[in-house]
C-alpha cells in the first residue's frame, strides 16, 4: 500500500485560508519536536499548545520537559501570540492501556494506544474549546509513524466533529531543522519517548554499539518523542 503523503495534503488545506487566520490545538510531547512544527504552524494560525503525555514517566522527566516548552515558548519569537495549556498528568491512564502489552516492540500495538490516548485527549479539548483544527507535534519525530497517527486523528476528527490537520513534519527537512533550533535555544533532547519501556529500549540501544566498539549518537542529536 502506497504511503499517502500528508505533508501534501496538509499544504492544501492552508493554501485555501487567505488572509484568514484559524485557530489550531496543537499537542506536543517536548520542546524540540514544538521548535520547528511552531516555526511552520505560527505564521499560519493561532496556535495553542496543548501539553499531554501522561506517558512521559518519572515525574521529574514530565516536568523538565514542561520546563523546557515554556521557556521555549518565552524566548522564540513567533509571528502570532502562542497560548499554552497543560493536560492532566495522569500516569494511571498510560499504565492502564499498557496493560498486557510491556513486552510489545516500540512502535507496535502499545504504541499505538498511546498515540490514540493523546490525540484522543486533544481531540476533546478542541471540540470543548471551538478550535478550527487540532493535530500533533509527534510527526516530526522519524522515529513515529505518521500513517498511524494521521488516520488517527481523522478518525477522531469524525468522532468528535472538529477538523484535524494532518501533517508530517520532519519532512522537507522538519527533524533537521528541530535540531538545530535544539542547539540555538540550548533546548535538552531526550533520547526516549518518555515512557519507562522506551527508556529501556533506548539504553538497550545505547549498549549495543558500545558491545561492537563504536561510538553511539549523541544525546543532543537524538529525540524519540
Amino acid at each position: 500500500m502506497n504511503k499517502i503523503n500528508y505533508k501534501k495534503k496538509m499544504l492544501e488545506i492552508v493554501s485555501g485560508f487567505g488572509d484568514r487566520v484559524p485557530t489550531l490545538l496543537l499537542h506536543d510531547c517536548c520542546a524540540p519536536c514544538l521548535s520547528s512544527v511552531l516555526e511552520q504552524m505560527a505564521p499560519l494560525f493561532q496556535v495553542t499548545v496543548f501539553f499531554y503525555d501522561p506517558n512521559i514517566l518519572p515525574e521529574d522527566e514530565y516536568k523538565k520537559r514542561l520546563a523546557e516548552v515554556k521557556r521555549l515558548l518565552s524566548e522564540m519569537p513567533l509571528q502570532h501570540p502562542v497560548n499554552f495549556i497543560e493536560g492532566r498528568y495522569n500516569v494511571r491512564q498510560f499504565y492502564k492501556l499498557s496493560r498486557g502489552l510491556e513486552q510489545e516492540p516500540e512502535g507496535g500495538e502499545r504504541c499505538m494506544r498511546c498515540y490514540r490516548l493523546r490525540l484522543e485527549e486533544t481531540a476533546k479539548y478542541a471540540k470543548a474549546g471551538g478550535y478550527d483544527f487540532f493535530t500533533t507535534t509527534l510527526t516530526v519525530s522519524p522515529y513515529k509513524n505518521e500513517q498511524k497517527l494521521n488516520e488517527i486523528g481523522l478518525e477522531l476528527a469524525k468522532s468528535y466533529e472538529v477538523p484535524f490537520l494532518p501533517s508530517d513534519f520532519k519532512k522537507n527537512g522538519g527533524y533537521q531543522r528541530s535540531i538545530e533550533l535544539s542547539r540555538i535555544y540550548g533546548l535538552y533532547r531526550q533520547d526516549f519517548c518518555g515512557c519507562p519501556f522506551s527508556k529501556e529500549a533506548a539504553r538497550k540501544k545505547r549498549a549495543e554499539p558500545k558491545r561492537a566498539g563504536f561510538h553511539g549518537r549523541r544525546t543532543t542529536e537524538s529525540n524519540q518523542s
